[in-house]
């Protein structure tokens, strides 16, 4: 039997996870999916089935702090790069920034404010790529 096979990724989690284990080399996005299938029916094999695997579509969830001129470009590269490859689809979300002071765990004290330019710290929370995620693997269960 044939079994249409959909990847979900959290951009993040992949993303920080592969640089810690890569010293920060960039994945090969297009090629990512095509592994994972492939590891997918290697387990489906090992546990006796013998359906064929077809990969139907990678859905990559992001998010960015639209105030971050880093996550501009990686904005850009989601949209014109890895939306664009065959089989991908990406949803992003855009991260809500609070001001938040800085916590010493030494001490106990909270610094509102850098000490040099007297900007307040900042912090952008993701809020909704977990709920995306979960929301779209039982609507299209």
């Amino acid at each position: 039997m044939e079994q249409r096979v959909r990847i979900f990724i959290d951009f993040w989690n992949f993303q920080l996870n592969w640089n810690d284990r890569t010293a920060k080399r960039p994945p090969d996005w297009p090629r990512v999916p095509l592994v994972f299938a492939q590891e997918a029916r290697r387990l489906m094999a090992t546990a006796g089935s013998s359906d064929r695997l077809v990969l139907h579509e990678t859905r990559v969830y992001a998010s960015y702090d639209p105030a971050s001129p880093k996550d501009a470009k990686l904005r850009g590269w989601l949209d014109t790069f890895l939306d664009r490859q065959p089989g991908f689809r990406v949803y992003t979300r855009q991260r809500k920034s609070h001001v938040r002071p800085l916590h010493c765990s030494a001490c106990g004290a909270e610094i509102g404010t850098c000490p040099q330019c007297a900007v307040p710290f900042r912090q952008s929370t993701e809020k909704g790529v977990d709920s995306a995620i979960v929301t779209d693997l039982i609507a299209l269960a």
